[in-house]
């Protein structure tokens, strides 16, 4: 998705419609940083809004998010576009929470290690494999051939280390 056209479209529509940010929170019953930061291209709103927020500017669901007014012969294309970038959207921010949660998983696995005397090389292993799997799930989305070869060493790291740890005892 492309958050500054979407903002910028937001800013163009609200404008039309004589309304000031305040104003347009007010009836989304959101703040009026909310409406700044998505017209400024900082963020995307709560998909819960698009609703209500395409109903006060006057234009469709599909016209938020592809940030411009579509023709009539284009909206089927339009459509299909945006529910693809909108899932790719899905998938990079459940990553994201995915990774923030596998780092504070992974701190409370070293400070266990650590205060019970244990290898660390488990450890190492688990890390590996959950870089393996988000990387991997990144190509199949972006298709960036860094993403699949990030993927592919950490998967070499995995075996590598699986191996150590197994030959260790």
């Amino acid at each position: 998705m492309e958050q500054e056209k979407i903002g910028k479209f937001i800013a163009l529509k609200r404008k039309e419609k004589n309304l000031t940010q305040q104003e347009l929170a007010d009836k989304l019953d959101i703040t009026k940083n909310a409406v700044s930061k998505w017209e400024r291209g900082l963020c995307l709103m709560d998909m819960s809004l698009l609703k209500p927020l395409s109903e006060i500017l006057g234009v469709s669901i599909n016209e938020i998010l592809a940030g411009e007014i579509i023709e009539k012969k284009d909206i089927e294309k339009k459509s299909e576009e945006n529910i693809i970038k909108l899932t790719e959207l899905v998938n990079l921010k459940s990553m994201k929470y995915g990774i923030i949660g596998m780092a504070l998983f992974s701190v409370i696995l070293m400070l266990i290690s650590v205060f019970k005397n244990t290898s660390m090389s488990s450890i190492v292993s688990l890390l590996c494999a959950y870089n393996c799997v988000t990387f991997l799930s990144r190509y199949k989305i972006r298709k960036d051939k860094t993403d699949l070869l990030t993927g592919i060493l950490f998967f070499i790291a995995v075996i590598c280390n699986t191996i150590a740890f197994i030959l260790s005892k």
